[in-house]
């Protein structure tokens, strides 16, 4: 009986790391088109909605879909970083990623948030 129930324990444990290592890390990618008054940010995995707080601000600031898993930002005034990221993930609430996207980001950069979807 006690060799049956290890098994079990075994295979279930397996199977939680099988399910586990599925999960992809957000990354979020500078697109060619940003520059000190814009920022377009491409993820690798589809997200619902993406916002942004600059270094110092107060508010997050939406940026709007434009394209397939393409998010962008374009203001006024010169932009300031780093930029912490507020995103929802699509049926399972929002995430925060602090100072993601640094004050010196350069167009075609990849920037990793730690956080496995």
């Amino acid at each position: 009986m006690a060799s049956m129930s290890s098994f079990r324990l075994a295979v279930a444990v397996a199977a939680l790391l099988v399910i586990g290592s599925c999960a992809t890390e957000l990354t979020f990618k500078v697109a060619e088109g940003s520059s000190a008054t814009s920022l377009e940010l491409v993820t690798n995995v589809a997200i619902s909605e993406v916002e942004v707080k600059e270094k110092g601000g107060k508010d997050w600031v939406g940026l709007k879909e434009s394209g397939s898993n393409t998010w962008t930002l374009k203001s006024e005034a010169p932009l300031k970083g780093p930029f912490s990221v507020r995103f929802l993930v699509k049926n399972g609430g929002y995430r925060v990623v602090d100072d993601v996207i640094p004050e010196s980001f350069t167009a075609g950069s990849e920037y990793k948030s730690g956080i496995q979807l």
